[in-house]
C-alpha cells in the first residue's frame, strides 16, 4: 500500500520541497555544524515518510482541518535574505507591533535581516541573535536543545520545518538577569509573483531565576486581493529553567490568502512560570499546536487565547498541557469570534499523570457566534490518572445577547455600534491579559480592524432574539 509521504510525493509543491532541500545541502558554509546538516537529513527523511496529515482516517490532530490546499500547491523555498529596500521600515511598525525601546529583531521568509533590527537595545549579557550566526559559537548548548522539544519522528510540518532549518532567532537569558528586556521577534512572510514558503524556527533559553517578555508576531506585506498565496511553517521551543518567568505573547496577523502551521513546546522545570497570550486575526487557514509539559513541582502556566474569523477562515487550536509532576498548575482560557461562514477548532487536552497529585488545572472555550453560518468544534478534555487533584474544564458557543443589546439600542446606539461594542467587550477579557502597553493598543486595534463591518445583518443581532 501507498504510504502517505510517498502519495503526497506526487504532487506539484513535493517537488518545490525537493529542489529547496536540495538547493541548503549544496551550499559551501563551513560554519554550519556537522550535527546540523545530520538534524536537516533525519528531518528530511521523515518528512518523505510522513508527508502531509490529509488522511481522513486514523488522523485524529487533524480530523477537523483540511490541510489538502498546502500540500497540493506549489510553493518556492527562498534560503536568501529579501533586498532590505524592498521592505518599508515604516509600513513594518504598523503591521507588527514596535517600540524603540524594545530589543526589535525582524526576520524575511525566515531569515535574519539586521538592517531592519534593532538588538542594541539589549542590557547584561542576555543574547538575541540570528540563529545561524550561534551555531559556530554557541553549537553545544543549541545542539542540547534544538529540536528536542519539537519532535521531527511523527509530525510531517515540524519535519518539513526541521529539514530547512538555516536561520531563525536564539535568545538566551543568563541565570538571574531581571528585565528590562523586552524580546520583539518579527517574522514576516513576503509575497511575490509566485507563492513562497517560510520556515521560522526560534529557540529560547530562560536561565536560572531569570525573567523576560516575548513578542512573537507573524505579518505579512502587501494588501489587496491580488496577494499571492503564502505559506508559513514555523517552531518555537521554550525552555525554562528552575525559578525562571517567560512572559510570552504570540500575534498571527498575516494575509487572507495566507496558509500557517505553528508548532510550540515549552518545557519547564521546578518552581517556573510561563504564561503566554495568543492573538490570530485573518488568516485563510491557521493552525497553532502548543504543548507544555511542566516537568517538576512548583511550575505553572497560564495560556491565554484570542482568535477571530471571518468568511471562510478557518482556526485550528491544539493545546495540550502536560503535568507531569506533582503540585503543578495550570489555567487555559481560550475565546474566538467568528463570523461568515468560517470554522474554528478548539482541541483542548490536560494530562495528569500517574502519581502527579496536588495537581491544579482549569480550562475553559468561549465562542461568539456572529453569524448562523458559523461553525466551532470545541472539545475540551481531562485525562487524570491521579486522585488528589482539583481540574475542570467547559467550553460554551453561542449568540451575542439579545436584552443586552436591547439595553445598549435603548441608549442611542445602532445595532451595529452596539454590537461591535459587545463583541469588543467579550474579546477584551483576552486582551486585557497582555500587561505590555504598546503592544496591548496595537492588539486591540487590530481585532478592531478585523470585525466585519456588516456583522448586524445576521439574525443573531435580531435584537428581538429571533433566529
Amino acid at each position: 500500500m501507498t504510504s502517505p509521504g510517498a502519495a503526497q510525493q506526487q504532487a506539484a509543491g513535493f517537488s518545490a520541497y525537493a529542489e529547496g532541500f536540495r538547493a541548503l545541502g549544496e551550499r559551501s558554509d563551513h560554519s554550519v555544524p556537522v550535527w546540523t546538516k545530520g538534524l536537516r537529513n533525519h528531518a528530511w527523511n521523515r518528512f518523505t515518510a510522513l508527508g502531509f496529515p490529509t488522511a481522513r482516517r486514523g488522523n485524529e490532530t487533524w480530523k477537523y482541518t483540511n490541510v489538502r490546499p498546502i500540500a497540493s500547491a506549489r510553493f518556492d523555498v527562498p534560503l536568501d535574505l529579501v533586498p532590505e529596500d524592498a521592505l518599508d521600515p515604516a509600513v513594518l511598525r504598523l503591521a507588527a507591533p514596535w517600540h524603540d525601546s524594545w530589543v526589535n529583531m525582524v526576520f524575511v521568509d525566515g531569515v535574519f535581516s539586521a538592517v531592519l533590527s534593532n538588538t542594541g537595545k539589549a542590557t547584561g549579557d542576555l543574547q538575541a541573535a540570528s540563529l545561524s550566526r550561534c551555531l559556530a559559537t554557541n553549537g553545544t548548548l543549541i545542539q542540547k536543545h534544538l529540536g528536542r522539544y519539537a519532535s521531527v519522528d511523527d509530525d510531517g510540518f515540524t519535519a518539513l520545518n526541521t529539514a530547512f532549518l538555516h536561520d531563525g532567532a536564539y535568545v538566551r537569558i543568563p541565570a538571574g538577569q531581571v528585565g528590562p528586556d523586552v524580546l520583539n521577534l518579527i517574522y514576516v512572510a513576503t509575497h511575490t509573483s509566485q507563492p513562497r514558503a517560510g520556515f521560522p524556527r526560534t529557540l529560547i533559553l530562560a536561565g536560572r531565576n531569570s525573567q523576560v517578555i516575548i513578542n512573537e508576531s507573524y505579518v505579512s506585506t502587501g494588501q489587496g486581493e491580488s496577494l499571492t498565496e503564502s505559506f508559513t511553517n514555523a517552531v518555537t521551543e521554550i525552555v525554562l529553567e528552575e525559578g525562571a518567568q517567560v512572559k510570552h505573547h504570540r500575534l498571527l496577523r498575516e494575509s487572507p490568502r495566507g496558509y500557517h502551521v505553528g508548532t510550540t513546546r515549552v518545557s519547564q522545570a521546578r518552581d517556573s512560570r510561563f504564561t503566554s497570550t495568543s492573538c490570530a486575526f485573518g488568516m485563510a487557514l491557521a493552525r497553532h499546536d502548543i504543548q507544555v509539559v511542566l516537568n517538576e513541582p512548583g511550575s505553572s502556566c497560564e495560556l491565554n487565547g484570542l482568535y477571530l474569523t471571518t468568511g471562510r477562515q478557518h482556526m485550528d487550536n491544539l493545546i495540550n498541557i502536560d503535568h507531569a509532576s506533582p503540585h503543578t498548575s495550570s489555567d487555559l482560557f481560550y475565546k474566538g469570534v467568528l463570523d461568515g461562514r468560517s470554522k474554528a477548532i478548539f482541541g483542548g487536552t490536560v494530562l495528569v499523570r500517574k502519581d502527579s497529585q496536588k495537581v491544579t488545572a482549569r480550562q475553559t472555550d468561549k465562542n461568539l457566534l456572529l453569524s448562523k453560518d458559523a461553525e466551532v468544534d470545541s472539545k475540551p478534555s481531562l485525562l487524570i490518572y491521579a486522585d488528589d487533584v482539583q481540574c475542570g474544564h467547559g467550553a460554551t458557543a453561542g449568540h451575542i445577547d439579545p436584552e443586552a443589546l436591547f439595553y445598549l439600542r435603548s441608549r442611542g446606539l445602532d445595532t451595529e455600534t452596539a454590537s461591535r461594542f459587545l463583541v469588543h467587550a467579550f474579546a477584551g477579557e483576552i486582551i486585557d491579559t497582555v500587561g505590555l502597553e504598546p503592544l496591548r493598543d496595537h492588539i486591540n486595534q487590530a481585532f478592531v480592524e478585523a470585525l466585519p463591518m456588516a456583522a448586524h445583518d445576521s439574525p443573531a443581532f435580531d435584537p428581538k432574539g429571533n433566529r
